[in-house]
């Protein structure tokens, strides 16, 4: 069965009784939105520029930029359509399809950041054959690899959207569309679509995460190892950029996780400000910490400053 199209649009919601200082939020989510684009853009454009910047681990951090990039295309054209025009209609295919990127590019994002992890290890515990390990071949298929994983992984519970009936209210809890937002309005057995997303997320956010935890064990068992405490410091300060993206990546996962399951009794608007912290505090900050951390990065930034300034 195809989208009724027919049937009445979604209503997204912005922030419940706030409604007024909506054009002052807009401002805020708009600078953020900004950004996020100049951050990630100039990621871009500078790992394709900069020849120094040709390598497998800036590749990967293309590819986070790019995941970044599209997450929040993806949800800020509705999100400042609410705020700014109060334009609250979402059809129900567009509403399915933005569900559809979120979560994928969501899965992605989980997936590069352990890849990037097995590039650190690669890098640190067997150094002599980094170059032979991760060539560029190998890193295009474990690129693309992981954008599959993503893309294909979250198409069983979307598809049966589609399916079901929405004979319940039509407003949806934020201004973008999620698939756990959508499944509420359904009147229809929603079990697979309620179980399916528990063991997604087992295979995929927890088995990664785990990953990187022994990864970095594995690493800091290597570290350790170095008998110059100067070469342990340059050692661990290559991966500092890429435990922070983790730290910021997770930490707002778990905080969404909990407050969605056992914030039964907390007010309905720190759950919409816990998910846009999710959808925005990485995307933000995950160019801001590879400029500060990382070189290579810094000086193509100043680079890049002095050839506009001249």
């Amino acid at each position: 069965m195809w989208v009724n199209i027919s049937a009445p649009p979604f209503l997204l919601t912005g922030f419940p009784g706030l409604e007024i200082f909506h054009p002052w939020i807009s401002i805020a989510f708009f600078v953020i939105y900004v950004s996020i684009l100049l951050g990630n853009g100039t990621l871009l454009f500078l790992i394709k520029e900069d020849h120094t910047l040709h390598g497998p681990m800036y590749y990967f951090l293309a590819i986070l930029a790019a995941t970044d990039l599209g997450v929040t295309l993806t949800t800020m054209p509705t999100v400042l359509g609410v705020l700014w025009l109060n334009h609250r209609n979402i059809s129900h295919g567009a509403c399915f399809f933005q569900a559809y990127l979120i979560h994928s590019l969501s899965i992605v994002e989980s997936g590069v950041l352990l890849i990037m992890a097995y590039d650190r290890f690669i890098a640190i515990c067997n150094p002599l054959r980094y170059t032979s390990i991760l060539t560029n071949d190998k890193v295009i298929k474990i690129g693309l690899g992981v954008i599959m994983r993503g893309f294909i992984l979250i198409v069983p519970i979307i598809i049966t959207l589609p399916q079901f009936p929405y004979c319940r209210s039509h407003v949806l809890s934020h201004a973008f569309c999620l698939h756990q937002d959508v499944i509420k309005l359904a009147c229809a057995d929603i079990t697979f679509n309620r179980l399916y997303p528990i063991v997604l997320v087992s295979v995929t956010g927890f088995l990664d995460s785990v990953l990187i935890l022994i990864s970095y064990i594995l690493i800091l068992k290597t570290v350790l190892g170095i008998a110059s405490g100067k070469e342990q410091v340059k050692a661990l300060n290559t991966c500092v950029s890429h435990i922070s993206c983790v730290l910021v990546f997770y930490v707002t996962v778990t905080g969404l996780t909990l407050i969605h399951r056992f914030g039964k009794y907390v007010p309905h608007i720190v759950h919409i400000i816990m998910s846009y912290v999710y959808f925005l505090f990485p995307p933000f900050m995950n160019p801001i910490i590879y400029s500060i951390k990382t070189k290579q990065i810094r000086n193509g930034i100043k680079h890049l400053f002095n050839r506009i300034g001249t």
